[in-house]
């Protein structure tokens, strides 16, 4: 799915214009994506511990470079949280594989 814009399933002339228009008005890094979907997990499920963890991971498919751009950012709840709702600045975030140990 994209981040700069909804997607849909089949649009009509008019209907493309605006989506694509839309699209290029709000565009967004890989990092930018990542950042809005961890920012989106930590206010939708305030109901989960500050001890699970959370991945997020994007790739764009580049069309115009021979490079696909990544990014990801991840960390417990407890770290995100404080991260997002109070701007901390983190000394270091959860891996994955401390995480799981």
């Amino acid at each position: 799915s994209a981040m700069s814009s909804e997607n849909y399933a089949m649009l009509k002339r008019p209907d493309e214009f605006f989506v694509v228009q839309k699209a290029h008005g709000r565009p967004r890094f890989v990092e930018d994506v990542a950042r809005e979907m961890l920012r989106a997990t930590v206010n939708t499920y305030g109901e989960l511990a500050d001890t699970d963890f959370v991945l997020a991971s994007v790739r764009s498919f580049e069309s115009i470079h021979k490079h696909d751009a990544y990014a990801e950012g991840a960390g417990t709840l407890g770290e995100l949280r404080a991260q997002i709702l109070h701007g901390s600045t983190p000394t270091q975030s959860t891996s994955l594989e401390s995480w799981l140990r």
